[in-house]
């Protein structure tokens, strides 16, 4: 069976600058999807409609560069970008690909068009979380810092699978905080999912090979693992994070289908380090990116993608179980660029 996707919709009716920034970081896969998942009928008005206060304010702003010479145009912009968190070296990338565009004789609308392709080019096609595996189970490893979301991403993502028909087990790796292991077997209630868990303070890499070895044993169709959330510069944590991820190989040879890296959509910024760190240490493949109906630092996402290689793949709008979303970039920028 296939798992539905819906496309989703955010939260629009902010200033220019906030426009500015979501354009370089968020959007919900409307259009393009593998052929492993279906596409549920959007709402009426739906994306496009959450954009509409967004998109005249982000348009006005272009006609006002459109009407500066051009250098104070580069510049202004240049500056827009990294107040939006996209970091100096990727807004540098981008007012330089938009000034190749256009060249130095431009209005408003031709100044639009440029950024609308530039970003497109930037944050490529739409990237899809895993769906199937050479054999099962499917093998999900998230990881993130604590207060990113990651546990409650964890159970909205076990609801699509078993939505779709999917036998899913999760397994509690994070022994280390806490109450850790309570949060996601009431996420395992309300996804239907099993949760294999050990006590407080186990070994988190046993917790792991356990579940992955039930997984095989009761036909499993999806086992996705939670990890304790470190810090980026906790050495040791995330030294132990690399030894779970070679104990998971010993179960599972060819290791996770996935490695989700979980981030906090208001951290700017400092998302970039976290990303560079767990892509060195356990080579993440995919970001979901967490709290966005309430940010103005979505940029880092652009900076993620040119700087590290790294696809958003997943987007969290809210507390509900139905409130992770596919990630497509292009829908957003043409929504809210137009």
């Amino acid at each position: 069976m296939e798992l539905p996707v819906e496309p989703g919709v955010l939260i629009g009716g902010v200033a220019a600058l906030v426009g500015l920034v979501v354009v370089l970081g968020f959007a919900l896969r409307g259009r393009s999807k593998p052929a492993a998942i279906e596409d549920a009928p959007a709402p009426v008005g739906g994306f496009f409609a959450g954009f509409a206060r967004s998109r005249e304010a982000l348009a006005a702003r272009l006609l006002g560069l459109g009407n500066s010479s051009a250098d104070a145009a580069f510049e202004q912009l240049e500056e827009a970008l990294i107040g939006a968190d996209v970091g100096s070296k990727t807004a540098g990338l981008l007012v330089a690909g938009v000034r190749k565009r256009v060249g130095r004789s431009f209005d408003g609308p031709s100044l639009r068009s440029a950024l609308k392709e530039e970003l497109k080019q930037r944050l490529g096609p739409p990237a899809a979380i895993a769906a199937a595996a050479p054999e099962l189970p499917l093998v999900i490893l998230v990881v993130g810092v604590n207060g990113s979301g990651k546990t409650t991403t964890i159970g909205k993502l076990a609801a699509r699978y078993t939505a779709a028909g999917k036998k899913v087990l999760l397994a509690a790796g994070d022994t280390f905080r806490a109450g850790a292991i309570e949060q996601l077997q009431v996420w395992g209630e309300r996804s239907r999912a099993t949760v294999i868990a050990h006590q407080e303070g186990a070994d988190p890499a046993a917790v792991i090979f356990d579940a992955l070895e039930a997984g095989k044993a009761r036909g499993a169709d999806v086992v996705i693992c939670d990890t304790a959330g470190r810090l980026q510069a906790q050495a040791t944590l995330m030294d132990q994070l690399a030894k779970v991820l070679r104990v998971m190989k010993k179960s599972v040879a060819r290791g996770p289908d996935e490695v989700l890296l979980v981030l906090d959509g208001t951290s700017g910024q400092n998302a970039m380090s976290q990303a560079r760190i767990f892509k060195a240490v356990v080579g993440v493949t995919g970001v979901a990116l967490t709290k966005l109906d309430g940010t103005a630092k979505g940029g880092v996402v652009v900076a993620i993608k040119e700087e590290l290689g790294l696809d958003v793949k997943l987007v969290g709008l809210g507390e509900g179980v139905d409130d992770l979303r596919d990630f497509d970039p292009a829908a957003f920028v043409e929504a809210l660029v137009g």
